[in-house]
């Protein structure tokens, strides 16, 4: 895995998720702290930086009115908009703190439903940069993590879940979604296992090249 071609894509670590007082933290505050996916995405994030790879942040917002989406929305979609949720310029549409995004990396914008793909330019981010390799952490595990990682599945990227840098609404769901639907179009690694693999294959490129100044 070449750090230069790949890309830590994280989904929807907004404070509405990932912060007490957030609109749907309390729906999610449990398997979050069953996998620890914040603690291990600040981990992540930061060796994956200094490796090199590309990190890139896709959230989620609406206008206030949800004006967006259709008249009457159903499903996950009529959740948010119910709750009040990610509404562009307001506290629980920001990235937390705690992950805040640097100079080097990419905000993608015009998330407005589940893929990250879909109404983004986010595949045309990517190409651009010689991206090849994904690595997907996020909100919800079963929702538009799953969404995003079956289109770039699609699309031919290496993609890679990260199990425990996901959490959904129910331990339940998590399980089922980590076990039996990852598999059929990632390949599902714990944060540590990828990272591993991501710095491994820098530290044999430092030595090629040590070696190749060396003759």
């Amino acid at each position: 895995m070449d750090p230069k071609k790949t890309a830590l894509v994280l989904i929807e670590y907004q404070n509405d998720f990932t912060t007490e007082g957030g609109t749907l933290h309390g729906a999610v505050k449990g398997v979050m702290e069953k996998t620890n996916m914040l603690a291990n995405t600040i981990e992540t994030v930061k060796k994956a930086r200094a490796a090199g790879a590309t990190i890139v942040w896709v959230p989620i917002t609406f206008a206030d009115g949800y004006g967006e989406m259709r008249p009457e929305p159903y499903g996950i979609l009529k959740g948010v908009k119910d709750s009040k949720s990610f509404v562009k310029g307001g506290w629980g549409a920001q990235i937390v703190d705690s992950l805040k995004p640097e100079a080097s990396d990419i905000i993608i914008e015009g998330k407005r439903g589940l893929c990250g793909f879909e109404s983004t330019n986010l595949d045309w981010v990517l190409r651009s940069r010689g991206i090849s390799d994904v690595a997907l952490g996020g909100f919800l595990t079963n929702c538009c993590v799953e969404s995003t990682m079956r289109v770039a599945y699609e699309k031919g990227y290496n993609v890679v879940t990260l199990t425990d840098c996901t959490a959904a609404l129910s331990q339940e769901e998590q399980d089922h979604a980590c076990a039996k639907n990852f598999p059929m179009f990632s390949r599902p690694l714990t944060h540590t296992e990828w990272l591993n693999e991501l710095t491994g294959s820098q530290k044999a490129s430092d030595k090629t090249r040590g070696y190749e100044a060396a003759e």
